[in-house]
């Protein structure tokens, strides 16, 4: 995902910035060593582990402001191996989100998120149901047969959004001259905001460091 440059107008600048964790958002996975019983999966009584998390991949920087909306775009959440593939999806406004069922059993995918409601019943492999959302925020997922089954799709209100890199630097080509708000969402931690003003004739730099106190509630 990267972030969009709206062509014809004139001062556009960029904006570069810094993300620092301070301390761990996510809580580490526990994971159970397990032994077969007539081929079913049960826990040993033994030491736990935990699965190393990777916390830029759960991170999108995105801005807020008077600013066009993008062109919508149309994107896969496929459920295949009891799983959502991928776990976390953006889209701006406007898009669509389709949910193909590549299982060999039934699924239900629903979301009971304020931002968009949905239930899209039970069917089978190789059909697909489709969903606009045309609110920013985000929302939720999950399947009625499977609880274990959970993503979450991330609607941002324009162009301008962003994965950070390895090292938790982003950017943005092509802002017009203003105030922003350059918000941060963690999958596990929620919102992080922060204020910026973009000027003709140079870049606009910042910094963060997350977790900070988020003016929302964690979703």
């Amino acid at each position: 995902i990267g972030c969009m440059l709206l062509s014809g107008l004139a001062f556009a600048e960029d904006i570069r910035g810094q993300l620092v964790i301070v301390r761990p958002l996510t809580k580490q996975r526990v994971v159970l060593p397990t032994y077969e019983v007539r081929g079913v999966s049960l826990p040993k009584n033994a030491e736990t582990g935990a699965t190393a998390i990777n916390e830029w991949e759960r991170l999108v920087v995105y801005l807020e402001g008077n600013i066009p909306e993008a062109t919508p775009l149309v994107r896969t959440v496929n459920q295949v191996g009891q799983r959502f593939e991928p776990e976390m999806v953006v889209v701006p406004v406007g898009s669509t989100v389709s949910f193909p069922n590549s299982d060999p059993i039934f699924h239900n995918v629903f979301s009971l998120s304020k931002i968009r409601t949905f239930d899209l019943g039970f069917y089978p492999a190789g059909q697909t149901r489709l969903v606009k959302f045309n609110k920013p925020g985000v929302v939720q997922v999950y399947c009625h047969l499977h609880p274990d089954m959970s993503a979450a799709i991330l609607v941002v209100p324009n162009a301008w959004y962003a994965r950070p890199d390895e090292h938790g630097a982003f950017s943005f080509s092509g802002v017009p001259p203003g105030n922003y708000q350059v918000v941060v969402w963690h999958k596990s931690a929620g919102f992080f905001r922060k204020q910026v003003t973009v000027s003709e004739g140079a870049p606009a730099k910042l910094s963060m460091e997350l977790p900070i106190e988020s003016s929302e509630p964690r979703q």
